[in-house]
């Protein structure tokens, strides 16, 4: 799929003027990635403990990209929500906060058994199939799924376009991606081998540009 699929709430936006809504989204997104680097940098060290999903670290990154663009930024939505474009209609905004636990559950108690991508994938397709947000769900998702890929690879990683850039730069396979990973959930199976292509691909790319600027 190429088309945006974005969140179809209520709309309650503090920003109207589309021009003045991109400027404050590219701000808050630099905001958002620094502070989900920050959270990299306090859990890589080799400290020798295991690191912890919390719900607090989703919804903290939430808030810094929502902040001033939407009343809701760093909570859970409150009404239903829909997606353009998909098929997927997200759970009822009740089940929402036991559905983040769940996923979180399921990171911290596969932390040591599965590898990174696995772990990345997961999250980027759980997040958005769940859609906690009313806005904001796409950003939140992959800076989320891109720090845990971080910290379980113990490395702030260099190269740029990072994979949050990439995923957004052309979301087509990701979009794609999503939507197989619905349709196998739908079969009673996760499969995600997909989404870890995916983001393998967009590891590597990122990995060799950092190798090609040092060897300049």
């Amino acid at each position: 799929m190429s088309e945006d699929r974005h969140s179809q709430a209520d709309p309650v936006e503090l920003i109207s003027d589309p021009v003045e809504k991109a400027k404050r989204e590219a701000e808050n997104g630099v905001r958002q990635y620094r502070a989900a680097i920050e959270i990299v940098r306090s859990n890589i060290p080799a400290s020798g403990s295991k690191f912890r999903l919390r719900q607090s670290m989703i919804l903290d990154l939430h808030q810094v990209a929502l902040n001033g663009i939407h009343p809701l930024a760093g909570t859970y939505r409150n009404t239903p929500v829909s997606i353009g474009q998909s098929k997927h209609m997200p759970p009822r905004h009740t089940e929402v906060p036991e559905l983040v636990s769940e996923m979180c559950d399921y990171v911290d108690n596969n932390w040591e058994e599965q590898n990174a991508l696995q772990l990345a994938a997961y999250l980027l397709w759980r997040m958005n199939w769940i859609h906690p947000f009313a806005d904001g769900n796409g950003r939140t998702s992959r800076m989320v799924s891109y720090m845990v890929l971080s910290i379980k690879l113990d490395a702030v990683l260099p190269g740029t376009p990072t994979i949050p850039d990439q995923i957004a730069s052309d979301k087509g396979p990701y979009y794609d991606a999503l939507e197989k990973a619905d349709a196998s959930w739908k079969a009673g199976v996760v499969g995600l081998s997909d989404m870890e292509a995916m983001l393998e691909g967009m590891l590597a790319q990122q990995l060799l540009s950092a190798t090609q600027e040092a060897s300049l």
